[in-house]
């Protein structure tokens, strides 16, 4: 089918505004797919079993053409939607769609082997697709997750290191570096739909790890964009009122700035459409209030979690951007004393002063305000009620990580941790089972080395070595028992992880980079003894789940 000239124009304009139209982005949210598709985009994100395959497809036609020969099939007896989709979309191929483990492999060098079969390519602009194409190689978490992804990233980083590729490790930053050129922001990940949103903020962190192996050469290098991280966190920061807000910054009552997960958008996810249509209709609230704080749970990383439900347990009370959180701080906190000694570097020693004072301002902020001395844990809290909450999470271990506890408060949460969250397989990521997958039984990758290093810095050691040893045992198990590793893990032995929005996915990405780090860092842990892997490995098997089509 033809389509019309205007209405052509028009989706090649979408198209052009969604890939090009970047810095602006920070500040707006762009038409997207459901302006696109109109109804065709609702009910395929309704019937669909993961809404991400639409998002990641190449249309045949189009879309203006797809849509009018959906209206003109749509009320026909025996029309198939599924079938429809299969016709008119097409699933970017995988390059790891016949990758089989190697059963010779011990689990190092199915990780090293794995680097290649995660790889992606520079690419060039295709309007048709969601992919935002990056100018250098890359790796992608696996299944379902065919993009990079920020926070991923640093810990994928810590074993492309110890595989010996540092070429790929930067390669992965110099990208980062051009989100932040070309969109004024790194986002969630290089699709259209991840625009509006960012995730943690380990780019800091990414650089200090080059540097070191490159020297502070590193940090000079990527002080432009190190300023416009910093830039796009604190926006609205100058002249904010005392208990006000503004994107993704806050000012306390007492003056000091601390800051929030956010997302300028507030329209259900269009990759997760219909979970949150669900969601905000089962809430009794603003729909735009729930589907903003949804999608700043997203940013967290941790999506989702009881850390930020109001009742602890239903996704409906969501309320992220009511929490300024230590995790976030703590990054943020890194990234002002990174901006600090990277402007020492490059001579500019008022620049470099000025942004010490704000990293020790943030610093007395996060002691003062998230420090919670009845549960020795720092937690998450909530700025517009001045009080902290009572959950006992794995972010409590970002202020040691990062060196901003003080040794006695660094004592209590390893005794708090050792109570409440170890495991006989790891940390879990909370207390509480929800059945959302940041909680309990679950403990993920990106947590246990945060806990392990933050631990090791303060002089819990055997606390450390605990989770380290405790963590690779039940993924090689694993590894050894199904040839895989996973996204996420149940600690507690009982079964695999799980919960969330989507199956259990293999590849996988962090996993692989946590682990083989501490392979060098533990290597007993790497052989135990066929007894002890045969208890830790749980009794039913992961699915490697990809991305499900029509």
């Amino acid at each position: 089918m033809r389509m019309p000239h205007t209405n052509k124009a028009v989706w090649i304009l979408l198209c052009w505004l969604s890939l090009l139209c970047a810095p602006a982005f920070a500040q707006t949210c762009v038409p997207g797919y459901p302006q696109l598709y109109g109804r065709l985009f609702e009910d395929a994100q309704k019937a669909l079993p993961d809404g991400k395959w639409l998002m990641d497809s190449r249309p045949t036609q189009p879309p203006a053409g797809i849509v009018a020969e959906y209206e003109n099939l749509r009320a026909q007896p025996g029309f198939d939607l599924k079938k429809f989709l299969a016709e008119q979309f097409v699933q970017p191929p995988e390059n790891d769609h016949d990758y089989r483990t190697n059963p010779d492999h011990d689990v190092r060098q199915h990780i090293d082997a794995l680097w290649t079969v995660l790889e992606r390519k520079p690419g060039t602009s295709d309007g048709r697709t969601s992919l935002l194409p990056l100018p250098y190689r890359y790796i992608v978490p696996g299944g379902r997750f065919n993009e990079i992804y920020y926070w991923d990233s640093y810990f994928t980083m810590l074993g492309l290191e110890e595989s010996g590729r540092h070429d790929l490790a930067v390669d992965m930053v110099r990208n980062f570096a051009w989100l932040i050129d070309h969109y004024g922001h790194i986002p969630n990940g290089n699709r259209t739909y991840y625009l509006g949103r960012s995730q943690p903020p380990f780019f800091a962190a990414m650089v200090n790890l080059l540097a070191e192996r490159d020297g502070k050469k590193t940090l000079t290098a990527y002080l432009p964009q190190l300023e416009k991280e910093y830039a796009f966190w604190m926006e609205g920061s100058e002249g904010l009122a005392r208990g006000q807000a503004h994107r993704r910054v806050v000012r306390l009552a007492d003056g000091a700035l601390l800051n929030r997960y956010w997302d300028d958008c507030d329209t259900p996810r269009e990759e997760s459409y219909g979970n949150d249509v669900a969601t905000a209709a089962a809430s009794g609230r603003p729909l735009a209030e729930v589907y903003r704080n949804l999608r700043a749970g997203a940013e967290s990383g941790w999506d989702f979690s009881s850390r930020w439900l109001a009742d602890g347990k239903t996704l409906a009370t969501i309320r992220v951007v009511d929490i300024a959180p230590p995790d976030l701080n703590s990054l943020l906190y890194n990234l002002e004393t990174t901006l600090a000694e990277a402007y020492a570097a490059s001579r500019q020693t008022d620049k470099a002063a000025q942004m010490r004072k704000r990293a020790d301002e943030r610093k007395a902020a996060i002691l003062r305000h998230l420090w919670n001395p009845e549960l020795g844990v720092f937690s998450d809290y909530l700025w517009k009620e001045d009080k902290r909450t009572d959950h006992v999470t794995a972010a409590t271990l970002y202020p040691l990580f990062f060196g901003i506890a003080e040794q006695r408060q660094a004592d209590q949460v390893a005794e708090r941790v050792r109570a409440s969250l170890l495991q006989p397989h790891g940390l879990s990521t909370t207390t509480i089972d929800t059945g959302q997958q940041w909680d309990a039984p679950n403990g993920w990758a990106p947590l246990q080395w945060i806990a392990i290093q933050g631990l090791n810095a303060y002089g819990q050691k055997d606390l450390a070595t605990t989770i380290a040893e405790r963590w690779m045992r039940l993924n090689i198990a694993l590894y050894k028992k199904t040839g895989k590793l996973v996204e996420k893990y149940d600690v507690t032995g009982a079964a695999v992880g799980g919960g969330g929005e989507y199956p259990l996915q293999d590849g996988f990405g962090w996993t692989n980079g946590v682990l083989r780090k501490l392979i060098v860092l533990y290597p007993a842990a790497a052989k135990p003894d066929p007894a002890q892997a045969r208890a830790d490995a749980p009794a039913s098997e992961p699915l490697a789940a990809q991305a499900s089509s029509p």
